[in-house]
């Protein structure tokens, strides 16, 4: 890393032509995979990355860049070619920098690089072993444990220096099943910010490895999904990335500060059902979407985005939050050094509502129960959505029935949050991977099991009867 005399001369070179804030990001990661596919060990490997962006602004204008030389003279060279992007007076200067810490939401017992590799491969043995045993039609079984501990160092012009630690680690079990022409794939992904005890206490590998061989043979033997409007149950967990995706990325300041939301300018509004609390939760203990502070160096906070259908709150990052006249709140984020910082999402899930799941079901007399979702494609500057189903079912007279594929979810964000009229109890968040302008970042997803009164669902099966 980089001693504060250094850090401020190379702020201060930034600072020099007219830039009114000034930022160091300085990261050193560890990253390693282990991949075993249909029982044999196919890959292991471990990666580095190490290096710091530089990142000026002016108003509200930003100029970034990145380098793995970390020495002076290579700093400064970079701080002055940013610069360039201005041509006026100083008028900011560093004198001092003060350490700023923060309490950890991520504590890590077992490093993964202290642990017994074998141990990590007898894990994932254990889970392939589970899904090639469940049936004869599953062609293909793997696992995959993907971990990282990442080290930064964040010094600004407001005189301040944050050091962080962070630990993750997730493990992806999936396989592929045929038969008569037909492939079904299936995975489940749990992941923490945490170290290998997550894995060693709170998860199964071969109930893992079962749960994914299940859907995709369910799936394998289903018929095609009916289309047209109808009433959706969508199921918890991972059914949250529909919020994620077509409500949550319009609530960023990214898109929100640039009047490029169907949000913007709408606090205080109801834009959701009254059932609707939405909330974005950084602090969640080992959280997978959890971090100690957000990549501008602000605490990372619990903040309420919907309450009762009434927006309350965006996500926003200190450099968005100068069009909106409002400070940061913990929501800066990036994929690494390479990447200049922007609002995103963290934990971002609907809250419980009262209805029992069994009642929410037993409420719908014909629709479509999605279990779970898979990937799909959003609009953000105008909500419009689709989704996949990779898990679906037909309910009649207020029973789960048949299971069904090649179902899709079409419609707009903002007029979905209008229509959920159930929402259940049973909160439940699960874990994926969100791209967008600063890379790709570790999120969870959830909610618990609700229903939108009416969406179109695509599908090859005819009319629903």
């Amino acid at each position: 890393m980089i001693s504060k005399k250094i850090a401020i001369e190379v702020l201060n070179t930034g600072l020099s032509t007219g830039a009114d804030f000034a930022e160091i990001f300085v990261e050193n990661k560890t990253s390693g995979a282990i991949t075993v596919d249909n029982g044999k060990v196919e890959g292991a490997s471990v990666t580095k990355t190490f290096g710091a962006g530089i990142r000026l602004l002016q108003n509200n204008r930003s100029v970034y860049g990145y380098t793995n030389d970390l020495s002076k003279k290579g700093l400064v060279k970079l701080a002055k070619s940013l610069s360039n992007s201005f041509h006026d007076k100083q008028v900011v200067t560093v004198t001092l920098i003060k350490n700023k810490s923060f309490k950890s939401v991520a504590p890590t017992a077992i490093p993964f690089e202290s642990v017994d590799k074998q141990e990590i491969v007898d894990y994932l043995k254990k889970g392939v072993k589970a899904i090639q045993e469940y049936d004869k039609r599953i062609v293909r079984a793997s696992g995959n444990i993907g971990y990282n501990h990442r080290d930064i160092v964040i010094f600004n012009s407001n005189g301040v220096q944050i050091k962080d630690s962070i630990e993750r680690g997730r493990v992806a079990f999936q396989c592929i099943a045929s038969e008569n022409d037909k492939i079904e794939t299936s995975h489940v992904a749990p992941g923490a910010a945490s170290g290998w005890e997550f894995f060693k206490n709170d998860t199964n590998p071969e109930g893992l490895g079962k749960a994914a061989a299940r859907k995709a043979i369910l799936m394998l033997g289903a018929k095609e999904c009916p289309s047209g409007k109808m009433p959706v149950v969508i199921g918890n967990g991972f059914g949250g990335v529909l919020f994620h995706e077509a409500c949550g990325h319009p609530l960023e300041a990214s898109a929100v500060s640039k009047n490029l939301s169907v949000f913007s300018g709408k606090l205080g509004q109801q834009i959701a059902s009254p059932l609707v609390t939405a909330i974005d939760d950084g602090t969640i203990i080992n959280g997978w979407g959890s971090n100690n502070v957000d990549d501008e160096g602000n605490k990372t906070q619990r903040t309420v985005l919907i309450e009762n259908g009434i927006l309350k709150n965006y996500l926003i990052d200190d450099f968005n939050g100068r069009r909106m006249n409002e400070k940061g709140n913990g929501a800066c984020r990036r994929q690494s050094y390479k990447f200049e910082p922007t609002s995103r999402m963290s934990n971002t899930y609907i809250d419980n509502g009262t209805s029992t799941p069994e009642e929410i079901i037993k409420a719908t007399k014909l629709g479509l129960y999605a279990k779970s979702l898979g990937g799909g494609s959003v609009n953000p500057a105008t909500g419009e959505f689709n989704f996949a189903c990779s898990e679906a079912y037909i309910i009649r007279d207020g029973k789960v029935c048949e299971p069904v594929r090649g179902a899709s979810l079409i419609g707009q964000g903002k007029d979905i949050l209008l229509k959920i009229d159930m929402v259940g109890n049973d909160l439940k968040r699960a874990q994926g991977v969100c791209g967008a302008a600063s890379g790709m970042i570790p999120v969870d997803v959830g909610q618990p099991t609700l229903r939108i009164s009416e969406i179109t669902v695509g599908g090859n099966g005819g009319e629903l009867k």
